[in-house]
């Protein structure tokens, strides 16, 4: 395999929410903040959404080992279909792993696909960052199920 190539993560999430639920809950600070890059122990201490092309996102969680920083520019936003962002840790990085956020409907809700091509330098970290997306994923889940109660 080249090393030049990504390394693809990939995880499946079925939701019993519609797939517009699920999308919005992406672009929205109110919500985001309340799953998005959270954690049990964490605390969340900024969420910026520029939810348009070539907009940019900062979600800033305060952790017991430090802050935890993401950042992302927004590529495609396809309601309720498709989100396509650049993703990474550094603040100003040039670079960035394309996360891909794909969501269909089905008969009780939607699924989502969510792809991250990861840098080749990274390789060692796709176990860990597909348990990290199949937890935010999960928090995504308790998040939509609380609104709805």
């Amino acid at each position: 395999m080249s090393t030049s190539q990504p390394i693809v993560v990939q995880v499946k999430r079925t939701f019993a929410a519609s797939p517009e639920r699920v999308f919005d809950a992406w672009l929205d600070p109110a919500r985001a903040g309340k799953w998005l890059f959270a954690t049990p122990d964490g605390e969340m201490l900024q969420v910026e959404i520029d939810a348009k092309v070539g907009g940019h996102f900062l979600i800033v969680e305060r952790r017991p080992d430090g802050d935890a920083d993401h950042y992302g520019t927004y590529l495609e936003i396809d309601r309720p279909q498709r989100l396509v962002f650049l993703f990474t840790t550094e603040r100003y990085s040039v670079e960035g792993d394309r996360v891909t956020i794909e969501i269909v409907p089905t008969a009780t809700g939607c699924e989502l696909t969510l792809t991250q091509e990861m840098q080749p330098k990274w390789a060692e970290y796709a176990e860990r960052t597909t348990a990290g997306w199949t937890m935010i994923l999960e928090s995504l889940d308790r998040a939509l199920s609380d609104l709805s109660s």
